[in-house]
């Protein structure tokens, strides 16, 4: 029995290292934002839309990661 909790806590320990990626990947998407819009002002209402996109979609991989952390330790 305590092997298995020791394997889910190992597995749910593995799944959420996915969130170092994430917060790497906003890093990079807000600073290209800033430095786009730094370079050239007129094109914020361009390049805004495309960088909240790609904010929700890296996002939506830590919510999985954390959905499958939480599946690891509590199914």
């Amino acid at each position: 029995m305590e092997l298995v909790t020791a394997a889910k806590m190992i597995g749910a320990g593995i799944a959420v290292l996915a969130l170092h990626g994430v917060g790497i990947g906003l890093g990079n998407i807000f600073a290209s934002m800033v430095t786009a819009v730094a370079r050239n002002p007129s094109a914020r209402d361009t390049v805004f839309p495309i960088g909240i996109l790609g904010f929700a979609l890296t996002e939506a991989v830590a919510l999985f990661a954390l959905l499958i952390a939480f599946l690891i330790l509590f199914a």
